[in-house]
């Protein structure tokens, strides 16, 4: 007795597989996240307010007191207030953007549609890195114009070409993105909203104020803070030689202002490959 097959076929079964998540894609989901947060532009919008508000106000004090023709006055076009807050902000909202997910279980989420965690954190790293550079830009170039507009009047405001100006500009601009990096890192180690707030309050703006620069470690332990170093960044003048405090120098403050964001990412991404969600 003879057996007839049939004629079709049936195809072998292969499963459907989704091709990879391309980095770029990672980068605009992240950036859709951020901007779909509602409080995202009032708290940027009212940070840049009051960085420039400050300026302003620093400035008159100054105006009302009577300068010098053609002194630049860095402390007015970037008062420690303003930008303390700044750091502060900045610090914060780098690290509610990962955060934000671990407390809505958004995480889990993610993590499922993409399981690279490590380019996760990096495409975060990178709109954050974005967003507060254009943040920062604003409140640095904004801060700047607005104090020396109010102290023109007296003749005491420099122009944007001004060869003290470009240094404490670029390294305000720079103090944004510093900080939101370092707070998205805190927020990848500890994934907990109060503990990873108080952590970047106190490593960012309390850890600094501790130590003096009277004593050689002392003194290097408080520059290799990222406040410190923008602190040395925005002085215009030299260091008295005959002063008895140490003081930074213009190249280590850069390479903190490096290592810092550099370091939180970092470990941001070795944690992330090694640790259940």
């Amino acid at each position: 007795m003879t057996t007839h097959t049939s004629a079709l076929a049936t195809p072998s079964a292969t499963p459907l597989t989704e091709p990879p998540a391309r980095f770029r894609d990672l980068i605009a989901a992240e950036w859709i996240k951020i901007r779909s947060l509602r409080s995202t532009p009032w708290v940027l919008a009212l940070t840049i307010l009051f960085v420039l508000g400050s300026a302003a106000m620093a400035a008159l004090a100054d105006k009302a007191a009577g300068s010098e023709p053609g002194e630049f006055l860095v402390y007015d076009a970037y008062p420690s207030t303003g930008y303390l807050t700044l750091i502060l902000v900045a610090g914060s909202m780098g690290a509610l953007t990962v955060v934000s997910e671990y407390s809505s279980g958004l995480i889990r989420t993610t993590t499922v549609a993409v399981p690279s965690r490590s380019a996760v954190v990096l495409a975060k790293a990178v709109v954050v890195a974005a967003l507060w550079t254009a943040v920062g830009a604003a409140a640095s170039l904004g801060s700047f114009l607005v104090s020396q507009a109010v102290l023109d009047v007296h003749d005491a405001g420099v122009p944007l070409t001004h060869s003290d100006v470009l240094r404490p500009l670029v390294a305000s601009a720079l103090l944004a993105p510093v900080c939101a990096l370092v707070g998205l890192g805190l927020g990848v180690l500890l994934r907990h909203a109060a503990g990873t707030m108080l952590t970047g309050v106190f490593t960012l703006l309390m850890l600094p104020t501790m130590f003096s620069e009277s004593n050689r470690w002392s003194a290097d332990v408080k520059h290799a803070m990222v406040s410190a170093a923008w602190t040395r960044l925005v002085q215009t003048w030299e260091p008295d030689p005959g002063s008895l405090g140490y003081t930074a120098t213009l190249p280590g403050a850069w390479i903190v202002y490096a290592l810092w964001p550099l370091v939180a990412v970092t470990l941001a991404v070795l944690v992330v490959r090694h640790r259940d969600v």
